[in-house]
Formats: C-alpha cells, structure tokens, sequence
C-alpha cells in the first residue's frame, strides 16, 4: 500500500470542471491529427533551439512517447478524481467536497497535468509572456483558476 503525502479538498463542481478540462486536453494529446497544433509544439521541447530541422526530428523521435506520457498523466487525475473526463463526469455531484488523497506519484502526475493544461490554455489565449496575460478578462478565469490549482499542489508538495 501506498503512503498518500497531499490530501486535496475540491469542490464537485470545480472536480467536474477539471474532469472536462482534463479530459479535453487528453483528448488534444492523444489526437494523430493534430498536425501544427501551435499547442502541441509547445508542450514539447526544443531541444535544439538554433536549428529547426535538429528541433523537428527530435520532435518527429520523441514527440509520441511524451505525448503519450501526459496522456497517462492525465489519465492519473481522471482516476484519482474518480471521473473519466467523459460522459461520467457529468453524474458527479456539483454540491459535494471531494477529498483526493494523493500518493507522491500521483501528486506529481497532477502537478505535470496542470502545468501542461496551462501550457494549452496559455497558447490558446496568446500568453507567450506575463505582459499577455490580462486577470480582468474573463477568458483567462480557467487559466487563472488551474494555476491556482497549481500553486496550491506545488505549495503542498514542497511542505512534506
């Protein structure tokens, strides 16, 4: 048996919320069509910054084995949350509190998941740095609301 280390408390509704998102950006990771999903590059690293064709078949070797990483890492939050991000979630109960214990490596697939969605979310937006991103534009509420997530689980992670 495992020693769960970050217990997390979350509201059904913001558990759904998440399940969504979750499940929305495993769906974008797992898609063989994404093609130049601005998106996707982003969430893999340029591994040769000053030569693009070096960046490109790293990419081209590598690209489906992280890929399929924050699949499975997505798939961790989904389960620990007891929701597979689909139909399912929906039949969660909006008005309950959740308490997620997380063994470690459980909190550090939520922490890449987190980080990643951010990441998707950040593109989506146009945040390529802090001047982009405007707190009193609703559309960046998510964005804000899974980096507090974020900030709340890496806070936690670092006081065990």
């Amino acid at each position: 048996m495992t020693d769960k280390i970050v217990v997390l408390e979350i509201s059904g509704l913001e558990a759904l919320h998440l399940a969504g998102i979750v499940g929305q950006f495993r769906d974008v990771v797992t898609d063989t069509r994404r093609g130049d999903d601005p998106a996707i590059a982003r969430l893999l690293p340029a591994a040769y910054p000053d030569d693009d064709e070096a960046t490109q078949e790293f990419r081209r070797l590598t690209g489906d084995d992280l890929l399929g990483r924050r699949a499975a890492d997505a798939e961790v939050v989904l389960l620990t949350l007891g929701m597979d991000g689909g139909d399912s979630a929906s039949e969660g109960d909006p008005d309950a509190t959740l308490t997620v214990a997380l063994a470690e490596d459980e909190a550090l697939s939520w922490m890449r998941t987190l980080s990643a969605v951010r990441l998707v979310l950040a593109t989506r937006l146009g945040i390529q740095d802090d001047d982009d991103h405007q707190p009193d534009d609703p559309r960046f509420g998510i964005y804000d609301w899974v980096g507090y997530r974020l900030d709340g689980l890496v806070t936690a992670l670092d006081r065990r």
